[in-house]
């Protein structure tokens, strides 16, 4: 075959595979170690006396967080006088409003916080503050991701189009071959873009993506209006009553790239590693894998021994625990992980882990250059016992 009829052909796979998308996929039946895995950690929290959601540790640790964006927001906007000021306090702005995604928006929005809806709707809008959309999210990434995590045309947290190519399945460009340099910085701009362009995009559109999801409605786009209004005053417009339009755009971009940072990496070290897999359906719909399986070969944790990280990005280092059980608030997320790892262990599943921070930044910087080779082929899925850097 000439190259030139090989790339006809891989073109028309992944038209293909991106016109099925609109389908819904099916995962294995086979359930037993899913059922066995919820049965044990169940018991952990008979035993401990524990309840998996409203503990007084949520509710203190979500008192700081927002006591700190609170405070650090009003000294940036009324009491910083001099660049140096401005700057340091719009790192601590930026990290607080990572904060705020990691350890209270996010639980809420996988209904973890809270036994009550209520709060759980009203703690999952404060990513509506902080300038994305809690209904958007939702789909985006309690729905697709959740469900459908490193599947290429379903997860679209995967997905950036030509800017990179995190999957075999997906098309290489020329550009791609520098990607283990250039996306770093690109990855600092992922909350402006929420910001200014995606929120909007995904809303007029109806797909996230390239699957459609419902547009908001009724309470729901009201939510969306007001949260953009609010975001957009307390970001822009307040601050340019007290400051000149040069300072205000450089402490939002400060801000802006110092969470982005922080939320891109995150997710990057739970997915877009060597040790998870990017699988593709085994025929028109359907999975070969179980689904509890299928989050266990696409994810993997990193830094467990460090209470600082766990603290600091939500338990969101303990990315196993948290897609195979999304509604138990993160704050038990390093006690169940044992319960996990010895399950995966007995039934011989893998249970993927990277000792440190740095060793997950440089396994995605890995799989990134990896990517990025033009004889890069799509890996074969191998089911191992335990992989663990």
């Amino acid at each position: 075959m000439s190259p030139e009829s090989s790339h006809r052909v891989a073109d028309a796979a992944r038209s293909s595979h991106a016109d099925a998308t609109t389908d819904r996929l099916k995962f294995n039946g086979d359930n037993v170690f899913q059922r066995e895995l919820r049965r044990r950690v169940e018991a952990h929290f008979k035993h401990s006396g524990q309840k998996q959601r409203d503990g007084a540790r949520i509710y203190l640790k979500t008192a700081i967080i927002l006591a700190t964006f609170m405070a650090s927001y009003v000294l940036l906007v009324f009491f910083a006088a001099t660049w140096w000021q401005g700057l340091l306090i719009s790192i601590v702005l930026g990290v607080a409003t990572a904060q705020i995604g990691f350890n209270i928006q996010h639980d809420a929005g996988h209904q973890a916080f809270s036994e009550r809806r209520w709060i759980n709707k009203c703690m999952a809008m404060t990513l509506d503050l902080v300038g994305g959309s809690s209904y958007v999210w939702h789909w985006k990434h309690a729905h697709f991701h959740h469900t459908y995590v490193n599947i290429d045309g379903y997860d679209s947290d995967i997905n950036l189009g030509a800017l990179a190519r995190f999957s075999p399945q997906q098309k290489r460009y020329a550009h791609h071959r520098w990607q283990h340099i250039y996306l770093w910085a690109l990855y600092g701009l992922t909350v402006v873009s929420w910001h200014l362009h995606d929120d909007f995009r995904d809303v007029i559109t109806g797909t996230i993506g390239k699957r459609r999801f419902p547009r908001p409605r009724g309470k729901d786009l009201a939510v969306f209006v007001i949260g953009k209004l609010v975001f957009f005053t307390l970001a822009l417009g307040l601050p340019l009553m007290f400051h000149s339009l040069g300072a205000v755009l450089l402490c939002y971009g400060v801000v802006a790239v110092v969470a982005g940072l922080q939320l891109a990496l995150v997710f990057q070290l739970a997915h877009a590693v060597e040790e998870a897999a990017f699988p593709a359906p085994s025929e028109p719909g359907r999975m070969n894998t179980p689904w509890a399986i299928h989050q266990l070969e696409t994810t993997a944790n990193f830094s467990r021994d460090s209470r600082v990280i766990t603290w600091l990005v939500g338990g969101l280092n303990f990315q196993v625990e948290h897609h195979l059980f999304p509604r138990i608030c993160h704050i038990h997320y390093p006690a169940i992980s044992r319960v996990v790892e010895a399950t995966c262990r007995e039934y011989g599943v893998p249970y993927h882990a990277n000792r440190s921070f740095g060793a997950g930044l440089a396994s995605h910087y890995r799989w990134l250059r990896r990517m990025g080779r033009p004889d890069a082929m799509p890996a074969p899925l191998v089911l191992e016992p335990l992989a663990q850097n």
